[in-house]
């Protein structure tokens, strides 16, 4: 008999197993902290690789729905020097491998495929013991429990359910972003939307870079990347707007005015965010009735490919309890297998848009990087 999945958190990850489950006639509830699905902004662009996040969605049966979510031309990169000047430039010229779309998006188009009450919003853990025997028991916030023989935490960074299977816990990478959001960018701040181009833009020095994406409906979203200890960041006060542009925007003094106004002419308060990892090749010796996916498991600097091996790792762990009916360990070993050197592997990945650290790549190798990444995919599609 199938075992009914209790997964903790209803991000890309957890909602992608739900699904892949669902496709295999397994049941899976959901429980998310968050009161509603637009309780908070899921965040911006996310480019869905062919190799990883692609597979997912194909094991979910959600190929055409994701489609219609593409922004068309997205795929365009270019790599800026400081001044301005174009170092590297790739048009979206429709063969790439990397389609882009809003998280928000795509996160709806999980939940869209799901029955209604698979998600129980407002549901925030706060505690998970084992019973004993592979069953664990969940504490709410609010007092409720569920207990469960098999509890999946896809609850991302700071995750309740990864203390039952490791002691690890994300440590700061020495690197935070600001990230801002300028509306209308064509009309309104049309220097910077030359500049950014028609899909993502990086500038990278070793201790300052930033990374931009032109969104739906011409909106410019960017994050300044500064590599510096946390209580440099704890000094600027983030809730006075004003000042906080003004410091970071101090940061990049001598950069070209068409980046620079991606700080100070934002039309939202300048949002800080710390980056945090866990340590590299992270992994657990198997525990029965309890596994981790997502950045629960393997959390890393960004890259690129934190959601996509979010969903892959759903899809594949639902893959693998549709093949081991009844054998619930065999299919949580098989997946862990995988998922080990796969996650691995992806944390050492070259020149992330935001992600790189101050003894990091030069804006030379990361083109390289990406050129080299480029013709290994066409490659592989050819053969």
């Amino acid at each position: 008999m199938a075992v009914d999945v209790t997964i903790i958190g209803a991000g890309l990850g957890g909602l992608m197993l739900a699904r892949v489950l669902r496709v295999h006639g397994i049941p899976a509830t959901v429980y998310e902290a968050e009161p509603s699905p637009a309780a908070r902004s899921q965040g911006g662009m996310l480019d869905i690789h062919d190799y990883n996040g692609q597979l997912a969605l194909k094991s979910a049966g959600l190929m055409d729905e994701f489609g219609g979510l593409v922004l068309e031309g997205r795929q365009a990169m270019r790599f800026l020097a400081p001044d301005g000047t174009v170092l590297f430039d790739k048009a979206d010229d429709g063969t790439g491998g990397r389609p882009e779309v809003l998280r928000g998006e795509l996160r709806q188009m999980l939940l869209d495929s799901l029955p209604p009450g698979t998600v129980r919003w407002g549901h925030k853990a706060v505690r998970v013991r084992s019973l004993g025997g592979g069953r664990h028991e969940v504490v709410f916030a609010d007092g409720g429990t569920v207990v469960t023989s098999l509890l999946v935490g896809a609850d991302g960074a700071w995750s309740r359910v990864r203390p039952l299977l490791s002691a690890a816990t994300p440590r700061y990478t020495g690197k935070s972003v600001v990230e801002t959001y300028l509306f209308d960018a064509g009309a309104r701040h049309p220097a910077a939307a030359r500049a950014v181009g028609g899909g993502a833009m990086i500038v990278h020095t070793p201790d300052r870079d930033i990374f931009a994406h032109r969104e739906k409906d011409d909106t410019l979203h960017a994050y300044m990347g500064l590599t510096e200890p946390e209580d440099w960041f704890a000094a600027i006060d983030f809730t006075d707007a004003a000042a906080a542009t003004a410091r970071i925007a101090r940061e990049f003094d001598g950069w070209a005015p068409e980046l620079t106004a991606l700080i100070t002419d934002s039309d939202t308060a300048p949002v800080l965010r710390r980056l945090y990892a866990l340590p590299a090749g992270h992994r657990w010796d198997r525990v029965p009735g309890v596994t981790l996916i997502g950045d629960a498991a393997h959390l890393a600097a960004p890259n690129g490919e934190g959601a996509n091996l979010a969903m892959l790792d759903g899809a594949e762990l639902g893959e693998a309890l549709a093949a081991h009916p009844g054998d619930t360990e065999a299919a949580l070993s098989a997946y862990e297998r995988a998922m080990f050197p796969r996650s691995a592997e992806a944390a050492t990945l070259e020149g992330g848009g935001h992600g790189s650290d101050s003894d990091g790549p030069t804006p030379h190798d990361l083109i390289a990087a990406f050129s080299r990444h480029e013709e290994t995919r066409q490659d592989a599609t050819r053969s």
